[in-house]
């Protein structure tokens, strides 16, 4: 039986140049030094660091399986020291957001870092794309996945790959009770519909292949604002999704960003905007913190070793879909800071605006 590989996508916005702009090129190159050197004791197989927005993103594939001790410990020493060596000697804003914790306990997930992980037996030919995204939250991946594995209007593999016909399974959390449900399309398509349009509660973690049980596609689930019960930035999800030979086409993959839909997060985290498709070289946030971005890397797994990456957003074909998400941007930006343009008070309730409303309560008066 051929080894496993691990592919580990850990994230963190520890620091950014110019507000919630962009990660510095210093953290980049200290981050890719620790990796490095990670790799050449042999922990790591291979890796790549790059950066969506103010995320610092660890691309890292190895041996050690899933919630590894040894992995998320080197990501959370990585972005400790790119804090404390990079970050704050340059002032950057805010330093060290994501790490809500001073001391490591095992394991990153529950700590502020996102973390997308699959283990995998490497197929004949095993492409991935791997999504991260900024300024929104993780249930900003549930329109996507369900397009990829349970819609034929945007996957025709499901009509005409044999392998497929028998649909997905996805794994649903619903982050406010740490609960899952697995629900299996198409029988159970509507119920899964029924949950993940509550993008803040009900968000996708994992799906795999009904006829054989193969993982196709992890997500990230960690809601910053329900860990740290205040506001301390989006969350910022990612997610690894594999591809062909009996799963979704890389085509597939990336067509359900050809036309953006409205995610939560954008400015303080407190606003809907368009999710915006971009290569590396346009993962900035500028207008309105914003808008929300999301870049997409294609690989091939080869012995674990990464063969990439491929920009895939870096393409004339979706520049449509930026120009449509910055009309999408304009339309709501209209609506200032009311409804629908700003999220529900359920939302908001970690934020600043909490203390508005003490203040107000005094003088409220019955009728």
């Amino acid at each position: 039986m051929p080894d496993k590989v691990t592919i580990s996508l850990i994230k963190a916005d520890v620091g950014s140049l110019a507000g919630h702009h962009i990660v510095h090129r210093e953290q980049i190159e200290l981050a890719k030094k620790k990796l490095q050197e990670a790799k050449e004791k042999g922990l790591l197989i291979d890796y790549y660091v790059f950066n969506a927005g103010d995320d610092l993103e660890l691309l890292m594939t190895h041996r050690e399986g899933e919630n590894s001790p040894k992995i998320h410990g080197l990501a959370w020493d990585t972005f400790k020291e790119v804090t404390e060596k990079v970050s704050r000697p340059l002032k950057l804003y805010a330093a060290g957001q994501d790490l809500l914790s001073e001391a490591f306990s095992g394991n990153v997930k529950g700590m502020g870092p996102g973390v997308a992980e699959m283990e995998i037996e490497e197929r004949r030919s095993e492409p991935i794309v791997v999504f991260a995204a900024d300024k929104t939250e993780p249930g900003a991946w549930n329109l996507i996945l369900y397009k990829i594995f349970a819609d034929p209007w945007n996957t025709a593999g499901l009509i005409l790959d044999p392998v497929m016909h028998d649909g997905f399974t996805f794994r649903v959390m619903d982050v406010q009770k740490g609960e899952c449900i697995d629900l299996s399309t198409p029988s159970e398509n509507y119920s899964l519909l029924a949950l993940i349009g509550t993008t803040g509660r009900y968000v996708i973690e994992r799906v795999w292949r009904n006829s054989d049980k193969l993982l196709a596609a992890v997500a990230s689930v960690t809601r910053l604002s329900l860990i740290a019960g205040r506001y301390v930035g989006k969350d910022d999800p990612v997610c690894i999704v594999r591809c062909q030979h009996g799963l979704p086409a890389v085509g597939e993959a990336l067509a359900p960003f050809f036309t953006p839909h409205f995610v939560a997060g954008w400015m303080r985290g407190s606003h809907y905007g368009p999710l915006m498709p971009v290569g590396l070289k346009d993962s900035r946030c500028s207008f309105f913190d914003g808008p929300p971005r999301v870049v997409a890397l294609g690989f091939q797994l080869s012995g674990g070793k990464l063969v990439g990456p491929a920009d895939l957003f870096e393409d004339a074909a979706f520049d449509h879909a930026r120009r449509t998400a910055l009309q999408m941007a304009e339309f709501i930006r209209r609506n200032g800071p009311i409804a629908p343009a700003i999220l529900g008070m359920e939302e908001l309730e970690y934020t600043g605006i909490v203390e508005t409303l003490k203040k107000l309560q005094s003088k409220f008066f019955k009728v």
